[in-house]
């Protein structure tokens, strides 16, 4: 029911969604819950790679697809893709500068703080992705990268369903949109040799756009490497000892 309601909002015919109200309320408790249980889990919180690969080959319009690979692979958070307009993306350097985001009334406004106001680089499969997609985006006086019909954002809700879940066809197993921001945390923090960038923290907190570095590490501090190349180590002791500066 509160999609459907959705859908006529985003189309202009209804100005309030009082289901909305209340199951926002009912997944608030369900998230603090969650986060009670413990740590996010590879394959049950967090995409695997190949759950990301048939994410975008099951992406039912080129919009959806182009927002589940912008998600993916940015971090950003979905009320920020919402939010993203044509102007803050320079697809010639590469970069997207995240500076709004459309909030649960579908006003757009300024990050919740200072440290959500970043730039994020962009792959050149982001770049050409969203290439193809602004050929084909309908253009509103919004500006929006991924307008709804009716030239505004769309909600959350109609995010996750209508892109996140229908690319999953029958077999769902990732239901929240923000899981595709635990990917590319994991993704960003996960070693070269096991397919990802092998980012410090710090430039994992600052592409998130988290306020501090101690909520990137209570959050994704378990995905960090913590075995170290017995080789390596042996290495490394053998240049302190011989005093070699070779570090």
């Amino acid at each position: 029911m509160s999609g459907i309601i959705d859908d006529a909002m985003e189309r202009g015919l209804v100005g309030h969604n009082v289901v909305r109200d209340i199951s926002r309320n009912r997944k608030s408790r369900d998230r603090a819950a969650k986060r009670q249980k413990g740590k996010l889990k590879i394959g049950v919180d967090i995409p695997l790679p190949e759950d990301i690969r048939q994410l975008i080959e099951g992406a039912t319009t080129p919009q959806w697809r182009a927002l589940l690979i912008l998600l993916a692979f940015t971090g950003l958070r979905v009320s920020e893709a919402r939010g993203l307009r044509w102007d803050n993306v320079d697809l010639t350097k590469g970069k997207l500068r995240v500076c709004e985001r459309a909030d649960r009334y579908l006003k757009i406004g300024r990050p919740k703080s200072i440290s959500g106001e970043r730039t994020v680089p962009l792959t050149t499969f982001v770049i050409n992705t969203l290439k193809a997609w602004k050929l084909q985006c309908q253009k509103f006086e919004s500006d929006l990268v991924f307008p709804s019909p009716s030239g505004k954002p769309y909600y959350n809700s109609t995010v996750a369903r209508q892109g996140l879940i229908a690319a999953q066809g029958d077999k769902v197993k990732y239901t929240g949109i923000h899981c595709l921001r635990h990917f590319y945390a994991s993704f960003c923090i996960n070693r070269q040799q096991d397919g990802g960038l092998g980012l410090p923290p710090k430039i994992v907190q600052e592409r998130l756009g988290h306020a501090t570095l101690a909520m990137t590490m209570d959050t994704y501090g378990h995905l960090f490497p913590v075995e170290v190349d017995s080789e390596v180590e042996d290495a490394a002791v053998l240049r302190v000892i011989s005093g070699s500066r070779a570090y």
